[in-house]
């Protein structure tokens, strides 16, 4: 029986929306979670730091690289969102993260109840039957009818390379496309995103991992600690939606990437926070002032990548942005495990660390951005010079000759920058 095709924005788009959201928290929002069985699986098979960090970082990592579950759950309700939303993709992009937001606040309740009362084997069975919803979530996903779907903005013109003979070199050639390699190559603003996210991500999941065995260390009592990552996901519920309603409007767009760069910084430097005091009152403050960074962090990011790369060729730049974030996520929770074990537990060499990556991916991407933006400004004068080659004067002249009184027509063109 063939299956319905679904019109962009219209009813059965709202209720993909809600798919995402809810995909996306049981999802993305699953990992922050992780911290409250980090003492708890240290203790259970003897692990120092270094080694107790591989298990959320290999979960991340698979979680963003593909071939497994969550993976395909979260990929493919953001691509699909992409063609249900055009006027409103910038707040239907806030509003899924939203699931993320409730992910973050109600996974450590949840585990530190079950953690309680089943310990962490029982809870991870009865987390394997929550995950088991993704499949309804999945059935939503109708595809979208192409005869109204919207057209996709075409990107330049990868050049054409004459194909080196031999089975090897083609299939060289399919993987290098279908991982999005070619758009890496000769899309500047992608190619920037992308790796000043890779790099962000050094130091973004820190935080989350690590804060409720940090403040479990300076005393503070379990479920205050894990009540600290709820705070945040609590405040990024609200936090987020507005962040999108913001960067949705027609005369902000050309800034998303902007107010990206700067959520990064203000993240990085929140970190600071930690290094300087324990106290739980202190630690509240903190994770409130970190919400505001890492709401904006979370509405943008995937209405950024739409932005620098068409939407035709965005499920192939979201896939290599995972992939090359799942390396990242991979390495750095046991570097950071591995600090700890060299510095007798002194979470503020950890928390410096996440700093660092964060600061320095927030200005690689702002400078970059900014001077990509600058070329393009200088582009523009000598494309519209060359289109129109008969001098101004002689424009001028030629209508004064004919002597007619009538102005030409104003049209004005819309013209999409997607790379430079």
């Amino acid at each position: 029986m063939p299956q319905a095709l679904e019109r962009t924005e219209g009813c059965w788009a709202w209720v993909v929306l809600l798919a995402a959201v809810v995909a996306q928290g049981l999802t993305l929002g699953f990992p922050t979670c992780i911290g409250i069985f980090f003492t708890e699986l240290q203790r259970e098979f003897q692990a120092n730091n270094s080694e107790t960090s591989w298990f959320p970082s290999i979960l991340t990592a698979m979680l963003h690289a593909g071939g497994l579950g969550l993976c395909f759950s979260f990929q493919s309700t953001i691509t699909v969102l992409g063609f249900y939303f055009t006027r409103r993709r910038a707040l239907a992009n806030a509003v899924a993260s939203v699931g993320v937001s409730l992910g973050i606040t109600l996974w450590p309740l949840l585990a530190r109840h079950l953690l309680e009362e089943l310990g962490w084997r029982g809870t991870f069975l009865v987390f394997g039957g929550v995950f088991l919803h993704c499949c309804v979530c999945g059935a939503i996903l109708r595809p979208v009818a192409p005869s109204v779907a919207p057209a996709p903005r075409k990107g330049p013109a990868v050049p054409s390379k004459t194909p080196a003979p031999g089975c090897l070199a083609a299939c060289g050639r399919a993987v290098l496309r279908h991982l999005a390699f070619d758009i890496l190559w000769h899309n500047a603003g992608y190619r920037v995103f992308t790796l000043g996210v890779t790099w962000m991500i050094l130091g973004f999941p820190l935080p989350q991992v690590f804060l409720v065995p940090f403040a479990m260390r300076h005393g503070v009592d379990e479920h205050k600690a894990a009540l600290l990552i709820s705070i945040i996901g609590f405040s990024n519920i609200f936090l987020r939606p507005m962040a999108g309603l913001v960067a949705g409007r027609q005369n902000f767009a050309r800034y998303r990437k902007y107010l990206f760069s700067l959520a990064v910084l203000l993240n990085g430097l929140t970190n600071l926070v930690c290094t300087v005091s324990a106290n739980f009152r202190v630690l509240v403050g903190y994770c409130l002032v970190y919400s505001v960074s890492m709401s904006v962090v979370g509405a943008l990011f995937f209405q950024v990548l739409m932005d620098v790369v068409p939407m035709d060729r965005f499920s192939r730049a979201l896939g290599l942005c995972t992939i090359l974030e799942s390396i990242s996520i991979l390495i750095s929770p046991p570097m950071a495990g591995f600090v700890l074990d060299n510095t007798d537990s002194n979470f503020s060499y950890v928390f410096y660390m996440s700093s660092f990556f964060l600061v320095s991916a927030a200005l690689f991407m702002g400078g970059g951005f900014c001077a990509l933006q600058k070329k393009e400004g200088q582009g523009r004068p000598a494309e519209a010079e060359a289109a129109d080659p008969e001098p101004a004067p002689l424009r001028a002249l030629s209508r004064e000759d004919t002597g007619s009184s009538e102005k030409r027509p104003c049209t004005e063109e819309i013209m999409y920058v997607t790379s430079v």
